[in-house]
């Protein structure tokens, strides 16, 4: 984990400063590819999924080590030709895992996340789940072990194969000559992400285009139909947090008020968005119908709420990247008090951005955690050994956000809403 953290430490910035780039390469180009709240709230989705898989949150039910120990035919040298078919093989489980989420019900919720955003661009890239705590997939992962690929050379591959998805989640490039016939590029991708009924569930591939082409689920991005992005049924909130379990939420709240003790079952596991009849006529959810005329969800922030935001994800990330740094030197308790305020954090900055009450109450509990662990370790998690008033710093800025979101909250937020008020008066 120690290993994972370091290599987060050299990757993130290289992601965010990848899609500075393209903001003002968008500029220049006259597009307009990126919306602040939306951004700070892809931004944060790649926060948590990095807490999350720091802290170990995953429960893998069969080991692909042990698999090769048991199932694997041949012993094969370690050659550069393996780990090309290690890049293979985990491309083809990508392909066939991204198809099973997007198609079953309660398997959509460890995706979700990832199309949530209403815009196509570098950032979205980084909104990776926290919801797929069981690894389900394993399964997919038997041809490869029966091969004899070693789980040393897929531990290596596997992030290089990750990392190597970011790059076409753009609007800015368009087609790609013969290549857009051998690897996913962004027009592709662009259709993956894209809600109208023509690209709904197509181009799971992950890098080489060739499985969709095989099994059926490939469709060319068309000229005449440009993509529009998000979900069928909106999220409605900058918290990547609250994102990440809506979906498994409502198909647990059809569960429970459906009559019909068969639907109470296979709920889960039908099609994506299936709900039961008596369900669905009771309790309406809205959907978009007329993907191109359908409204972007905005809170419609003022400037000084923006900016807020920016400098709440800014010192946000700054604290995750020093745990990044420090990882190897912290306790296992350590990092879950680490990553257990930096989740409340963002839980709170991402709710006001939302303009919604809970804020307010989540921001103090935040303070009140902070306090707690510079009084228990004495300092910032011994940041001031390596970095003189850290700890200084960590407390002023506490202090700060909490003043501020109480400011931001009854002169901003409630102040607006009354007037919206009176005006429908």
């Amino acid at each position: 984990m120690e290993t994972y953290a370091t290599v987060l430490s050299y990757a993130i910035p290289g992601f965010i400063v990848l899609t500075l780039i393209e903001s003002i390469a968008s500029k220049l180009m006259g597009m307009k590819v990126n919306r602040a709240m939306d951004t700070i709230s892809s931004f944060s989705s790649g926060m948590t999924n990095t807490l999350k898989n720091l802290v170990g949150l995953s429960v893998i039910i069969i080991s692909y080590e042990w698999m090769v120990d048991k199932m694997a035919i041949f012993n094969i040298e370690s050659t550069i030709a393996l780990y090309l078919l290690a890049f293979i093989g985990l491309d083809f489980v990508g392909y066939w895992s991204h198809r099973f989420n997007h198609t079953v019900n309660a398997f959509w919720n460890r995706h979700i996340i990832h199309h949530s955003s209403e815009e196509f661009n570098l950032a979205c890239a980084l909104r990776q789940n926290i919801s797929a705590i069981v690894s389900i997939y394993f399964f997919l992962y038997i041809p490869m072990a029966i091969i004899g690929i070693p789980a040393t050379v897929v531990a290596v591959v596997a992030p290089l194969h990750f990392f190597a998805q970011f790059w076409y989640h753009t609007r800015l490039i368009n087609r790609m000559g013969f290549l857009e016939h051998i690897i996913v590029t962004p027009s592709h991708h662009r259709v993956h992400h894209a809600i109208n009924d023509i690209y709904i569930d197509k181009n799971y591939s992950e890098i080489f285009i060739i499985w969709d082409k095989l099994f059926g689920t490939f469709q060319e991005e068309l000229k005449n139909e440009p993509p529009v992005y998000g979900t069928l049924k909106p999220a409605n909130t900058w918290n990547p947090i609250l994102i990440n379990f809506m979906h498994i939420w409502q198909i647990a709240k059809d569960a429970w008020r459906t009559k019909n003790w068969w639907d109470k079952v296979r709920i889960w596991f039908m099609p994506t968005g299936w709900r039961p009849d008596d369900v669905k006529e009771k309790y309406p959810i809205q959907s978009v119908t007329d993907v191109h005329n359908r409204p972007k969800y905005t809170t419609s922030p003022s400037k000084l709420m923006i900016g807020w935001s920016w400098a709440q994800f800014v010192l946000n990330f700054f604290l995750m990247y020093y745990m990044l740094v420090q990882f190897g030197a912290l306790t296992y308790e350590e990092i879950v008090w680490y990553v257990s305020f930096l989740f409340l954090s963002i839980f709170a900055f991402t709710t006001m951005m939302d303009k919604h009450w809970l804020a307010v109450p989540i921001e103090v509990f935040k303070t009140i955690i902070g306090g707690a662990i510079i009084y228990y370790i004495g300092d910032w998690f011994h940041a001031d050994s390596f970095y003189s008033g850290v700890t200084l710093a960590v407390i002023i800025y506490l202090g700060v956000s909490l003043l501020s979101t109480f400011y931001l909250y009854f002169a901003d937020v409630k102040k607006v809403n009354l007037s919206k008020t009176q005006i429908a008066r």
